[in-house]
């Protein structure tokens, strides 16, 4: 059979234990659905049960609407759609006070047995139905099941940098599902498992378009093109999922309507009005806007001596009546920086620029913040804006997609980064005020809060490119829904669901994903100074690709050493953002983190890390040990021939053997620039050119 990885996590295998699909069969030949449902998610549950349970156990379901003649049954309900639900769900359940949240309960009596799934919202049951999914097809019994279960997080974002040409900005999979020539694809089968995918991992919103809003995307917001986006939106809508859409600030120009975009300008205001009426009459539970404004050329309220506050209220106002969200970007920074002026930090822009507007947005504007202050590195610190405005909603930023860590042409498993930064305390009301408590508001009092993240998929038959890049997808939805699970967890998940004809190959693949990301720091950029790739495509390294550019991106390095020096004592003063705990453990070499060093300080390289070796022993030794991994990664795989299908064999041992060229050619750039620079030969004498 061939395996071209399309299915994803939701492949639903045979399952092989008899006595265990016989167990299966019986809890579920009957489909009870309680109440009235209409095309909602319930229907959506339903059809994803019908789809996955002759795969599973040989057997179709029958649908009904009562089982009174059966000895057991499955029942979808809603609470206080049916005496089934209700009897499952008797007395106070937490779970159940969240409009997301689920029970699954087996219920066994001498009169009538059967397995209920009840939620608060049709949504809440079809997040339950994929759980039962999940553990059927992890071969979990299901005889005495009684799990609640509600989302950390209440935004659960996936934000597209799609264009309608077809291109993906950052793209790593192929071309567009969702626009190809400048059409939408509504018509396309994609949209609906791509849908199915999100809403198995809990996603609730999904942005369709690049932040970087193009001229023909402009018009996804005017009668132009709005009857398209409504029909994705009813397709997402049946998945539980709302629509966003990124905006062109300076759109009331861009469409030749208005002659400026100045936010306190009524005639703006009025338009902007104007088209949140006409969106919401087309999607009347549209979601809102993403926006970056006055970033990377980008258009903003800084052309009209405004600010960002005055920006995204007025997108605020409009969108308000609705119910609608802005999530503003804080991605902003000088990028047209003079690489001869030491003392402009990039670092420093967003907490610079957002900081001293807290308390001035209104409640229906969410700061998107990225999770370092840079732009997605392999490592860098926690942005010191998370947290610091507590009067201003905020959700925390990921990359999926793999811009800075291979591009879906190297396996970096993403899921221990982001768990490091959700459980970083930022000190900011004292311990205990981690980051992911931040994200779900249980530290300052935010009306909105959540995450959001770059996705990682195109049209490629797998989605994303390589095999195992799926892993980060799968993981960003589950470590969103219970950020307590750990990273090995949802490896061990992912691997069962996708590759389950082997334990073998299931847990070579959990102990590669839990060091992938350790083996891509390892051979390129050391100690978190960043950077060191090619420009623009950010793929391979240049270690002086952006030395000396306007981006903001240095590394310093000369003849005595490198790093950037962001101290308050002699650098940028960026330590001086964070909490004062955080702030003094950054500022001192003595208490700086080794994997941050270079982030903080400009050292020499005969500096001594805490590991007891110097910098530039560090570097080499890292970086002929990161591509000695991929070698012998490369040798477990090939152990694996006869039992991983063909296609996925191949496929993955393919990218692995790109993976391996690509970190030859790091190891020996990097060790090379800074051999010739310091003049310090490896202590171990290996090969430097």
């Amino acid at each position: 059979m061939k395996f071209n990885g399309y299915e994803a996590w939701l492949r639903y295998d045979t399952v092989t234990d008899e006595q265990l699909a016989e167990q299966y069969r019986n809890w579920t030949n009957t489909i009870v659905v309680a109440g009235n449902t209409d095309a909602g998610p319930i229907t959506s549950a339903v059809k994803e049960l019908e789809l996955a349970l002759p795969k599973l156990t040989g057997a179709a379901p029958k649908v009904a609407k009562d089982a009174q003649a059966e000895n057991s049954f499955l029942v979808l309900g809603t609470i206080g759609s049916s005496a089934y639900v209700d009897d499952a769900i008797i007395g106070p359940i937490a779970a159940l006070s969240h409009e997301e949240g689920y029970v699954l309960k087996t219920i066994t009596s001498e009169k009538q047995s059967y397995l209920a799934i009840a939620g608060a919202s049709e949504r809440a049951v079809l997040y339950g139905v994929f759980h039962l999914l999940r553990l059927m097809a992890q071969g979990e019994s299901i005889e005495q099941l009684n799990i609640a279960e509600q989302p950390k997080y209440e935004l659960r974002m996936i934000n597209h940098w799609d264009n309608m040409d077809g291109s993906i900005e950052r793209g790593y999979a192929g071309r567009s599902i969702l626009y190809k020539d400048n059409e939408l694809l509504v018509d396309s089968p994609r949209i609906v498992d791509y849908a199915r995918m999100m809403a198995s991992i809990g996603i609730n919103g999904i942005a369709i378009n690049n932040v970087n809003v193009h001229r023909a995307e402009t018009f996804l917001i005017t009668d132009k093109l709005l009857p398209q986006v409504k029909k994705f939106a009813a397709i997402f809508r049946s998945y539980g999922i709302k629509l966003y859409l990124s905006v062109n600030y300076a759109a009331t120009i861009e469409l030749g309507e208005v002659d400026t975009a100045d936010p306190l300008d009524e005639r703006v205001q009025a338009w902007w009005k104007k088209k949140a009426e006409e969106v919401y009459a087309a999607i009347p539970d549209f979601g809102g806007f993403v926006v970056k404004a006055d970033s990377e050329n980008r258009p903003g309220p800084f052309t009209y001596g405004r600010d960002h506050a005055d920006g995204a209220n007025m997108l605020a106002t409009a969108l308000q009546p609705y119910g609608g969200l802005v999530l503003w970007r804080c991605f902003v920074y000088d990028c047209h920086q003079d690489w001869r002026d030491r003392s402009t930090d990039r670092a420093r822009a967003a907490y610079d620029h957002f900081k001293p507007l807290d308390g001035r947005f209104m409640d229906n504007v969410i700061l998107q913040i990225k999770n370092g202050p840079m732009d997605f590195q392999v490592r860098e610190p926690v942005s010191p804006l998370f947290g610091a405005m507590p009067n201003t909603n905020a959700v925390m930023e990921f990359q999926i997609t793999q811009e800075y860590t291979g591009q879906q042409r190297h396996v970096c498993y993403l899921i221990p980064q982001w768990k490091e930064v959700l459980d970083f305390d930022t000190k900011v009301k004292g311990d205990g005020s981690t980051v992911k408590e931040i994200a779900a508001g249980n530290i300052h009092p935010y009306k909105y809060s959540g995450i959001a993240a770059v996705t990682n998929i195109g049209d490629d038959d797998n989605w994303t490119g390589h095999h195992l890049a799926q892993a980060n997808l799968y993981g960003y939805g589950r470590l969103l829904w219970n950020p307590e699970l750990s990273s090995e967890e949802i490896a061990a998940e992912w691997a069962q669901l996708t590759f389950s004809s082997s334990t073998d190959v299931q847990q070579l693949l959990i102990d590669f994903l839990m060091e992938s990301w350790s083996i891509y720091e390892k051979y390129t950029s050391p100690l978190g100074v960043g950077w060191m790739v090619t420009p623009h495509y950010h793929y391979g390294p240049d270690i002086d690709g952006y030395e000396y550019s306007k981006w903001g991106t240095y590394h310093f390095a000369d003849n005595k050493g490198i790093g950037v020096n962001r101290t308050v004592a002699s650098g940028t003063g960026y330590t001086s953002q964070y909490e004062p705990e955080h702030a003094a453990r950054y500022e001192s070499l003595d208490t700086c983190p080794d994997e941050l060093l270079l982030f903080f300080h400009h050292v020499p390289y005969t500096h001594v890390l805490h590991s007891g070796k110097t910098v530039i022993q560090h570097i080499y030794d890292t970086h002929f040990e990161g591509v000695e991994r991929v070698e012998y990664w490369i040798s477990r795989w090939e152990e694996l021939k006869d039992k991983v299908d063909a296609d996925r064999y191949e496929h993955i041992l393919g990218r692995l053997q790109m993976q391996l060229e690509n970190s030859k050619e790091w190891r020996d750039i990097v060790n090379t620039y800074f051999y010739r620079k310091s003049g310090i030969a490896d202590e171990k004498g290996r090969r430097i050119y």
